[in-house]
């Protein structure tokens, strides 16, 4: 029996298999040069303020869009796996608050596979957060993603 607050019912996610080993697509995601290159939406340039890599360790990005506004992004990572798993809380103000980022790979053949799971605090703010463009968004940044990896 499932109840509508349970963890799936709270995430979104978004899947993909990069051409790229696992050893670049992590360090794509925990080296911050790299991560200037291709976090946020096409058309935003990010600068990196904090990115203390570790269980604990604080990151803010400041993400300014294509008319002069900046959308600030930080969190604390709570988890992080080598090579395999990161877990971080995440604000993305003004839109967006108090969710939880996991970003799981695993390597097959050669490649990487990538599962993206935002964890909202109720089926609501899940909702609303999809309505605003979140696999729009997302899927935006890691197309860069990808495009930084294949480069």
């Amino acid at each position: 029996m499932s109840n509508a607050n349970d963890l799936a019912s709270r995430t979104l996610s978004i899947q993909r298999t990069f051409n790229a080993s696992i050893e670049l697509v992590w360090e794509a995601w925990t080296n911050p040069e790299h991560i200037a290159k291709w976090w946020g939406p096409q058309g935003m340039k990010t600068k990196i303020v904090k990115h203390d890599f570790q269980v604990g360790g604080e990151w803010e990005y400041v993400m300014t869009m294509p008319d002069g506004n900046d959308f600030i992004g930080a969190g604390i990572y709570r988890e992080i796996i080598p090579i395999e798993k990161i877990v971080t809380s995440a604000d993305f103000r003004p839109m967006t608050t108090d969710v939880e980022l996991q970003i799981l790979l695993k390597a097959v053949d050669g490649k990487t596979e990538f599962t993206f799971n935002c964890v909202h605090a109720t089926v609501e703010y899940k909702m609303q957060q999809e309505k605003m463009g979140f696999f729009k968004g997302w899927g935006s940044t890691f197309d860069r993603l990808e495009a930084m990896l294949n480069d």
